[in-house]
């Protein structure tokens, strides 16, 4: 792998990682999470609008007829999304809520079959049902002795289900805007509908903990703009299948700061049911597209072959 691709594409997976805890802190030092998400994005968007600017940088707006879409996409993979990350902190843990997001390609996986009609064999249904049997583990996990499942860990559940919305739907924008501008036109687009939470938000941030601030402004800064921006980077110099196996390790760097900065362990259960999440999502993305890329061989062979006779 290039070291340098390798280099951004660890950065922003840590980056991305560190973020669940870095909602906790918030959180817990009195900001609200409507307030959390506004102040969150208006950072974010204040620094792709810098971006944007920059002498050099060639930035080109959407096309009228994408307009849409983009428009749609960001308030479906970011104002929803970061709704039910945010609000779904609020009890549970952050290593658990990494360990769910981190589960979000079992549904992009099931999307792509049932709305882009991408093939799947049989390790790919067997993977999606290792994936949604450790949801449904994680899930109980956070839920703690009673084995109900809570609001917040159905809005977590939310959020990695609306992301992989959003991965899907991008696919044709992909073919005609880089990772930066379409990155760029979601948070702007989905920054609006936090606004609604802008009532109380400057007395909010006032009356919380100067680390829940600091927490706020990390967040802002790192995982919405800056990892977004290595891991484009990372994904147009090396190969875009070895750098997305990195994600695997989202959800350790999840549990590991947490751990460290809150001193915050998921419950054993939902560890179990992590492990056997990823590890649907490691069969569906190695061994499921390794079958799908037999079966397409086998199918342009058999075309083929009956093209050579009826010649």
């Amino acid at each position: 792998m290039n070291i340098r691709a390798f280099s951004m594409a660890l950065f922003s997976v840590i980056i991305w990682g560190s973020s669940f805890a870095s909602i906790r802190v918030g959180l817990l030092g009195g900001i609200s999470p409507g307030h959390m998400v506004l102040a969150r994005y208006l950072i974010a968007s204040g620094m792709f609008i810098v971006y944007a600017l920059l002498p050099g940088v060639k930035f080109r707006l959407p096309k009228k007829e994408d307009s849409l879409r983009i428009v749609l996409l960001g308030w479906i993979g970011i104002s929803i999304y970061h709704i039910g990350v945010t609000f779904g902190e609020q009890t549970v843990s952050a290593g658990t809520a990494g360990m769910l997001i981190g589960s979000g390609p079992i549904f992009t996986a099931l999307l792509a079959v049932l709305i882009l009609k991408e093939r799947m064999g049989k390790w790919g249904w067997i993977g999606l049902s290792i994936g949604f049997i450790g949801i449904v583990v994680i899930t109980l996990g956070s839920s703690g002795p009673s084995f109900e499942i809570s609001k917040e860990a159905f809005f977590i559940l939310v959020a990695a289900f609306v992301t992989s919305v959003l991965f899907v739907y991008q696919k044709p924008l992909l073919k005609r805007y880089s990772s930066i501008e379409l990155t760029a036109y979601f948070t702007w687009a989905g920054t609006l509908p936090f606004f609604l939470f802008f009532p109380g938000f400057i007395q909010n941030l006032q009356q919380s903990t100067m680390e829940a601030n600091l927490a706020c402004l990390y967040i802002g800064i790192f995982p919405t703009a800056i990892a977004y921006a290595t891991w484009a980077y990372a994904m147009s110099t090396g190969k875009a299948s070895t750098i997305s196996s990195m994600l695997y390790i989202e959800p350790v760097v999840a549990i590991l700061v947490a751990w460290v900065w809150l001193h915050e362990w998921p419950h054993t259960l939902s560890i179990i049911g992590g492990i056997i999440a990823i590890s649907g999502v490691i069969v569906v993305n190695l061994f499921g597209k390794e079958q799908n890329q037999q079966l397409e061989k086998y199918q342009n062979n058999t075309n083929q072959n009956f093209e050579e006779l009826d010649l």
